[in-house]
């Protein structure tokens, strides 16, 4: 018979500043509880990791474009304003909806780094994923892109490492050759990639005279997309008091079809005419965020009519995220 080896204990590691690294799930927890770590604080990691945060980019300058650039804007830029200043050899920080490949960041070979905004997450909020492939941009070496991974669940958020009082003013692009500085030079793959993404976008303009408000052009019409930082139920009893009283449109032919629910805000959406240009718009636009702004201070209860523009506008609400 094999002779047993005599057992020792293993001293458990003293914690001194509360901290829980994070080790397999079936290996000993780390505080020293002798449970495993997926019973004992792998259970509130794991819980940071997934749950979801309903307005992420809560705080943020901006936060109704950081929505419309997330889920509707097919191609635009924004140069990012960091808390703490730019590193020493990175001169400027762009979010930018799409980048090639997908990649979540890129570090440019002059040191500039481009965050990709429109890419999958790990976590159930969006701002420390982000914040930790902005992080890791950072310091990545020129010339190299970020490749995806599972934030950790204390990681900064967007809202730590961004300057507060920093403008947040979108640029969108007709396509995406802010992708590279000399489109020449560039890989194969990048350039089918470019080429692909060029063919799939939409045409789409930010409108001047209000706040997030974003044309397209499709095949058969075209729309208007509005992100709104309403309180919902406040935002649709007052839709739904404009619409009954016949002063929902923007105009003749056009037509406010329902909403898209994404990352905590509203977003009313307007069928237009083709024929229909963002310019067109703009007038009625800024004229419809009058009504809006009387009908949302409106504490009446509604009518029978407008229950039922109520009913139907959210009937056709769509939740993106």
């Amino acid at each position: 018979m094999a002779k047993k080896r005599p057992q020792t204990k293993a001293k458990r590691p003293q914690l001194t500043d509360g901290r829980i690294p994070v080790v397999g799930a079936r290996e000993p927890c780390p505080c020293g509880s002798g449970r495993r770590y997926k019973a004992c604080h792998g259970r509130a990691a794991a819980h940071a990791v997934t749950e979801l945060v309903h307005r992420p980019f809560e705080g943020l300058p901006g936060e109704c474009d950081w929505v419309a650039l997330r889920e509707l804007v097919p191609a635009a830029t924004v140069e990012l304003t960091l808390k703490d200043g730019l590193p020493e050899g990175v001169p400027s920080v762009t979010l930018a909806t799409v980048l090639p490949m997908a990649w979540p960041a890129l570090r440019r070979d002059d040191g500039s780094v481009l965050l990709g905004l429109q890419n999958d997450t790990s976590s159930g909020d969006i701002s420390r994923d982000l914040a930790d492939t902005l992080q890791r941009a950072l310091a990545a070496d020129p010339g190299t892109p970020v490749q995806a991974r599972r934030a950790p669940a204390d990681g900064p958020r967007l809202q730590d490492l961004l300057a507060p009082e920093g403008a947040f003013e979108p640029v969108v692009h007709s396509g995406f050759e802010f992708w590279v500085p000399d489109p020449e030079n560039a890989t194969p793959d990048v350039t089918a990639s470019l080429e692909r993404a060029n063919a799939a976008a939409i045409p789409t303009v930010k409108l001047s005279g209000v706040d997030s408000a974003y044309w397209c052009e499709t095949p058969e019409k075209n729309h208007l997309r509005w992100v709104m930082p309403y309180p919902e139920e406040q935002l649709l009893d007052a839709l739904a008091r404009l619409h009954a009283q016949g002063r929902s449109s923007l105009g003749e032919g056009t037509r406010l079809v329902g909403s898209f629910r994404a990352h905590g805000l509203t977003v009313p959406v307007w069928d237009l005419p083709s024929g229909v240009g963002a310019e067109d718009v703009e007038k009625p636009a800024a004229e419809f965020a009058e009504r809006l702004t009387a009908a949302l201070a409106s504490d009446a209860p509604l009518t029978a009519d407008e229950r039922r523009a109520r009913g139907g506008l959210t009937n056709r609400q769509v939740t993106l995220s």
